[in-house]
Parts: structure tokens; sequence; C-alpha cells
């Protein structure tokens, strides 16, 4: 790299290469970006996504020229698919705050090969999860009257700063750590890239020199993004969960909904992480990098979530369950035997108590193993989203007292699932593009554990040679 030598950062970031079975740590995660169209897997995969954006895309136009009338919502449920995938898309974004923000305050060196990925994961599903609320308004033009007419005792207004400001705090949190990586692109690979690539990396390495100045001032950044980005991810899903509790509705109506939301958010973030490091290491073989130990160590993250998430889940239900007040009973006897009750069991002991069996031993915690029962996780998640929002809606208090609704009903029509993957496919454009232009690791972070690891090696080394000495001395003495 050009500039100070690499003695100005004790990793050497750009100047030292590790080699292992031929290529250097830095050809590993570069070579993605060689900026060749890809192979054949890779053509498909892109062309499948587009496709189904496209059509997405294409329902979303007929929406709106049509009206909601086009969807299966009405009167009663007016927040249907469209809401209970905002929930679930926003709750995947919390992946970064686990893995990059927590991580690094508890010194976790383990982290350092997945930090991006989660990173990366979490302004995927802020930038689609986020859009999800303005296309269930229908007019799409009266988003912005939510800011301007917006009443600040609102929860909506609420959740509108809140995801603002996460979305603009996770995109710094994801960009400080990738200045020193910029500068690597630039110097390596400036030669044979486009100049479009070339004029991409040069602007976003900000000038990036291996000076100590510079590392001193990334550091102080991440530092105080890492102390602000957690409460603020902490707060998004708060006032989501605010946004229902707040409504007076039997089923919502609840004090618990505030951390509910967090933990399930976190819970379904850190399945999604490790099914998203799953797909790079596959894609990218990056086995050397992402190993047997992330696979294991987010194992055991995800089952310690699944069991905080579970003891919410049970007092949500069991506590109204206990009581079985007439405005509530309804619901839960839907819930526990009537139509919705197939699919309540399957989720709490399908999509919740089996993974965290499964992920309970060390075997279950392997990349195969530990990614199905993370998507079990991630599936069940979304369809819990749903039955939270919709069954709610279908059990409005109605002004004759002691008589159950019986003439609404609700499920999503080809429209909503068309938009909804469509959204689902867009983060996965964003993430396949993202990983073809930038390094999917944080290579000096990488560097910089291998160099922790090199150092604590030696100095094992050393203290097991005093202290041989120290015995062969003692031994020696009469």
């Amino acid at each position: 790299m050009n500039g100070a030598a690499n003695h100005n950062h004790p990793m050497g970031t750009h100047m030292k290469q590790t080699t292992v079975g031929g290529d250097s740590m830095e050809d590993v995660f570069l070579k993605p970006l060689g900026g060749g169209g890809g192979g054949r897997l890779f053509k498909l995969w892109m062309t499948g996504l587009i496709l189904v954006a496209g059509w997405g895309l294409y329902c979303y136009i007929r929406q709106l020229y049509y009206g909601l009338g086009t969807t299966a919502m009405g009167n009663y449920v007016s927040w249907g698919l469209y809401i209970s995938s905002f929930v679930f898309i926003v709750g995947i974004s919390h992946s970064g705050t686990l893995v990059s923000a927590i991580l690094r305050v508890t010194n976790a060196d383990w982290r350092r090969p997945i930090t991006r990925s989660a990173e990366l994961l979490t302004v995927a599903s802020l930038m689609f999860g986020g859009l999800m609320p303005v296309i269930d308004m229908g007019r799409a033009d009266r988003a912005p009257f939510l800011i301007i007419f917006g009443r600040i005792q609102s929860p909506l207004l609420w959740d509108v700063i809140c995801i603002t400001t996460y979305l603009t705090g996770s995109s710094l949190f994801l960009f400080l750590p990738m200045i020193p990586d910029m500068a690597l692109c630039r110097d390596r690979l400036g030669a044979t890239s486009a100049p479009w690539r070339r004029w991409l990396y040069r602007t976003l390495s900000l000038g990036w020199q291996d000076t100590a100045a510079n590392w001193a001032r990334l550091e102080r950044c991440m530092k105080i993004m890492t102390v602000i980005i957690m409460p603020i991810a902490v707060s998004v899903h708060t006032v989501i969960g605010y946004i229902f509790a707040m409504t007076l509705r039997p089923g919502w109506n609840s004090t618990i909904f505030g951390p509910y939301f967090v933990a399930g958010a976190l819970y379904s973030g850190a399945a999604a992480v490790v099914i998203t490091m799953a797909a790079f290491r596959k894609a990218y073989h990056l086995e050397k990098y992402i190993t047997l130990v992330h696979f294991n160590n987010m194992g055991k993250i995800v089952l310690a979530l699944t069991i905080i998430y579970a003891y919410f889940n049970i007092n949500e239900y069991a506590v109204p369950a206990y009581k079985m007040e007439s405005a509530e009973g309804y619901l839960l006897r839907d819930l526990f035997s009537g139509g919705y009750a197939t699919v309540f069991w399957i989720l709490q002991f399908g999509t919740v108590m089996l993974p965290a069996v499964v992920l309970s031993f060390t075997k279950g915690r392997t990349p195969v193993v530990g990614s199905i029962a993370c998507l079990v996780i991630v599936l069940g998640a979304w369809v819990k989203r749903y039955v939270i929002v919709v069954p709610t809606l279908l059990h409005p208090y109605l002004p004759v007292q002691g008589v159950p609704y019986s003439w609404s009903h609700y499920f999503p029509n080809w429209v909503e699932f068309s938009i909804t993957l469509g959204a689902l496919a867009g983060i996965m454009i964003f993430l396949t593009l993202f990983s073809k232009l930038f390094p999917i690791g944080s290579v000096w972070e990488i560097r910089e554990g291998e160099e922790i690891d090199r150092r604590n090696l030696l100095l094992n080394e050393m203290t097991a040679k005093e202290h041989a000495q120290t015995a062969v001395s003692a031994e020696a003495q009469p």
C-alpha cells in the first residue's frame, strides 16, 4: 500500500500476506472481485432473483394503479402480509448489532471473519424492510405526510424516526471498517479493474494511507459507532412492539411487547447470520476463515436467544390464557384449538423447541445441520409475525359483548405474495452484488486476528520455555 510503512499499525494490514494453500488471505477475499461475469450458477442465481424481483415490481405497479383492492386485505385486516413481513425483515436487521457491535464490545476475536456479512445483512434488511409499510399504505405519495403532518405522540412517527436513524447508523457502521479494505482494492486491483471500479475504490477509500494517525481515527470512530448503534437497534424493535402494544386490541394489549419483539429480532437475526455466513462460505470457498468454530459459537448464541425467546413466548400466551378474559379468550381459543391451532403449535414446537434441541448438541452446530436449524428458525419467525398480526385483526372488539366475530376472513393473495417475495429477492440481489464489488470479509480485521494469535502463540512458547528453564535450574540446585 502507498504511504508509510506497515510498522505504523500493528497488523501491517496491506504489507504482510499470509499464504495458505497457495493463496494469500488477501487473494482469497479479493478473488470474487475480479470483475468477471461469474460462473454458470451465479448467472442462474442472479437471473432467478431478477425475475422474482421484476415480477414483484410489476405487481406493485399494478397495485398502485388499481389500489389495495387487488390484495386480500379489507376493513378488518388492513395490516396483512406486508406488515408481518415488515416486522420480520426489520427484525433480521438486528444481526449486525448482535454479531458486530456486541461481540466487538466483548472482545470476541472469533467474530472477525463474519462481521461484515452481518453488518451487510443489517443494511439490506433495513433498506427493503422499511419499504413494506409504504407498500401497505397503497398511496406511496402520502409517505412524506408521516413526517410533514406527523404527530410526535404517535408510535408510527417514532417508528419512522427510529428506522431512518438505524439505517443511517448501520450504513456508517458497515462503511467505516471498509475504508482500509477499499484502499487495499484500490492498490491491488487498480491496474486490472474497469475504470468505474477504480473510481469506486478510490472514492470510497477517502484517501486512506497506512499511517498511525489514520488507524487511530478509524479505531476511535468505530468505538463511537459501536456504542451508539446498540441502543438505536434496541429502540427500533421496541418501538415496533409499541405500535402494536399501544393499540387497544386483544392480543396486542401487552406490556412485554417491547422486550418480546427485541428478543425475537435478535433470535431471528442471529439465525440469519448463520445462514448468510454458510452461503458465503460455500460460494467463495472461505472454509479456511469461516470455520467450524464460528458455526459452533454462533450456534450457542442462537441457542441462548432461542431459550430467551421461548421464555417471552410462554409469558405472552400463558398469562392471558390463565384469565381467558372474554375479548382475548376468542383469540386464544382460535390460536390454541381453532383455525390457527395447527400453525400455532407447529411454530411453538417445530420452529422454537426443535431447533433449540438440535442446537444443544455439538453435531447440531455444524455448518450443514446448524444452517438447516437456523433456516427453520427464520421461516418460523416470519410465520410467527403473521400469527401476531392477522388473527388479532380478525378478532376486534365488537359493540355486542359476548358475540364473537363470524364474517371476516383473510389469507394473502398472489399480489401480496409476489410483492413480498420481490422484496426478499431484492435483499438477496443486494447481498450478492455487494459480495462481487467489495470483500465479504473484513481483511484488515482478519489480519489483526492472525497477528494476535501469532503473538499469543509466541508468548505461550516463551512462557513454556521459561518455566522449563526454571524447573531445570531448580533441579540442578543441591
